[in-house]
């Protein structure tokens, strides 16, 4: 069960793409191809989608789903049959690689990234396959990233982002009143949970999972990140520095996950969720985890604490779904993804999979679910992984395995030793 987001940034759960889906579109004009065009007979489309896996308790859900959105499409689009293609994500890329090679390409794909096939030429342009009050309801942040030198060629498909979950009744034990905002709240909150016998007041992975994920959203806290305002790369910045000599002295008093450098996400989440773990950082992807462990109504979600107050931000992290433009189907696209951003489907991904929706549309269908509020207030203002840049390829291992050292060695020289590589060449 996983979610593969951009730049492949895993997130590790059973998202289906079903974002903003079911509803009514328009389209426009034109059709070529060896198909029949809209106004000669039916018209085909091939989709080849990633397999999220399946959601808690719907096993096949990834089919399911597809074939209850392209059974709505077909029903009010008799003239067109979506044809889709489920492909597990360890093979999908492989597997449309051999497609394009052997010039079976699809018309519609959903994965985790787009840049190749725009550099290519392969790919319809947003604005031809997108009805303007569609592509003007993205989070622009988000939509952003779908542009190859200006031009947008990917769509954002779904999204996900972080906050704090705590435990509201080691809170209440600890005589803790509310979750911290700061980080001196935190590390007070963090001693009252250990007084109170909590073995883990904070859940810290920086193991190889996803350890750039976790150390991201605490360099945000102080006004950080991999790189600064002018876009070079400043992972051992005075921040970042402070930011880790910070962690370490939670490390050090015994106030987080032991030998967290050691530790995935998966297993401090779960250890969250079997109430061993007083706070911990997650995302929406982490509530079915902790309700199938028996937490269910006992955690409650609020914005990561920084130094000296929330974060106004978040991790963001997408996939994509694109039009490829050799069968000459763009009308055709054009009204099965206007049908599915307008719809009902950023609810049904959110009761599904607990992922979030690329469109202000779909964030105010959500906002009154409690626990999704503080994931859905920070999207629109979420910070990214510097995947656009090359040498994020490299960084990115490295970091998964070394930066959690930075909480155990001198931070300093755990950091200056990534950045190094981050200025080699």
């Amino acid at each position: 069960m996983r979610i593969k987001l951009a730049g492949g940034a895993a997130l590790g759960v059973a998202a289906m793409l079903v974002l903003s889906s079911c509803g009514s579109g328009s389209g426009g004009s034109g059709s070529s191809g060896d198909q029949k065009a809209s106004g000669g007979g039916q018209v085909t489309l091939k989709m080849v989608a990633a397999d999220y896996g399946d959601g808690p308790g719907k096993p096949n859900s990834g089919e399911t789903f597809w074939k209850g959105v392209v059974d709505e499409f077909q029903a009010a689009n008799p003239n067109i049959k979506v044809d889709v293609q489920v492909i597990n994500w360890n093979d999908i890329d492989k597997q449309v690689a051999t497609m394009v090679q052997n010039g079976q390409v699809p018309d519609i794909l959903q994965t985790g990234d787009y840049s190749g096939f725009a550099k290519d030429d392969m790919l319809y342009k947003v604005e031809e396959v997108l009805s303007p009050n569609v592509s003007g309801d993205m989070l622009q942040k988000f939509a952003d990233f779908g542009k190859v030198d200006g031009t947008a060629y990917g769509i954002p498909f779904v999204s996900s982002a972080r906050a704090l979950f705590y435990n509201k009744d080691l809170f209440t034990k600890a005589g803790i009143s509310e979750p911290p905002k700061t980080w001196d709240e935190l590390k007070a909150a963090a001693e009252k949970l250990k007084k109170a016998g909590v073995s883990q007041p904070f859940g810290l992975p920086l193991g190889q999972e996803e350890a750039q994920a976790e150390s991201f959203l605490w360099m945000l806290g102080n006004g950080g990140g991999y790189k600064d305002a002018s876009g070079k790369w400043a992972i051992n910045s005075p921040q970042n520095i402070e930011t880790f000599t910070y962690l370490k002295g939670l490390v050090d008093a015994g106030l987080t996950t032991p030998n967290p450098g050691t530790k995935d996400r998966k297993t401090v989440w779960e250890d969250f969720g079997a109430g061993k773990v007083g706070m911990v950082n997650g995302g929406p992807m982490s509530i079915p985890i902790f309700d199938a462990a028996g937490l269910k109504d006992k955690y409650g979600v609020a914005p990561i604490p920084g130094k000296s107050g929330p974060l106004d931000t978040t991790l963001g992290v997408m996939d994509w779904i694109m039009a490829f433009n050799k069968n000459g189907h763009a009308a055709e696209i054009k009204k099965f993804f206007d049908f599915f951003y307008t719809g009902s489907a950023a609810q049904k991904i959110s009761d599904t999979y607990k992922l979030l929706p690329v469109t202000n549309g779909g964030i105010q269908k959500l906002s009154s679910d409690e626990k999704l509020k503080p994931f859905l207030d920070a999207l629109p203002n979420a910070s990214f992984y510097p995947f656009q840049d090359p040498k994020w390829a490299d960084l990115n291992p490295e970091i998964k395995q070394t930066i959690g050292g930075a909480v155990k060695d001198d931070p300093a020289k755990v950091l200056g030793e990534l950045q190094k590589t981050a200025d080699a060449g």
